[in-house]
């Protein structure tokens, strides 16, 4: 199989597995909900789990990789502020926790491109 044609499903892969945990360990991610956002963190957590597995079943199927790995690049910039807040929040932690939670930062532009390109690619398979 071609890289152009395992790129979605790793990416959908990455996705699945991210929106699974949302729900088998919830508390890691309601530390990192920005307390601006109304509401209360867990729902938040389940509400993001549950696009992190709508968006792997999008970018999966060739007929909506379009469209999803687009929403999957906005979901990358969207989650960027609680990677921030986790930051912050981690900066007196040890040395290895606070190098992790710093490192998450730029991690989202590679993935926001990652998204980008399978969508683009996607297009002439349309």
């Amino acid at each position: 199989m071609p890289r152009s044609e395992r790129s979605p499903l790793l990416l959908a892969g990455l996705l699945a597995a991210a929106g699974v945990t949302h729900f088998t360990a919830p508390r890691q991610y309601d530390a990192v909900v920005p307390s601006a956002l109304p509401g209360t963190p867990r729902t938040w957590t389940y509400a993001s789990g549950v696009a992190e597995l709508a968006l792997a079943a999008g970018v999966a199927l060739p007929r909506t990789r379009k469209a999803a790995a687009l929403a999957t690049a906005a979901f990358f910039v969207g989650v960027f502020p609680a990677n921030v807040k986790m930051a912050v929040d981690w900066r007196h932690r040890p040395a290895p926790q606070k190098a992790a939670a710093v490192g998450r930062l730029p991690l989202q532009i590679p993935l926001v491109l990652w998204a980008r390109g399978v969508a683009r690619n996607a297009e002439g398979r349309s």
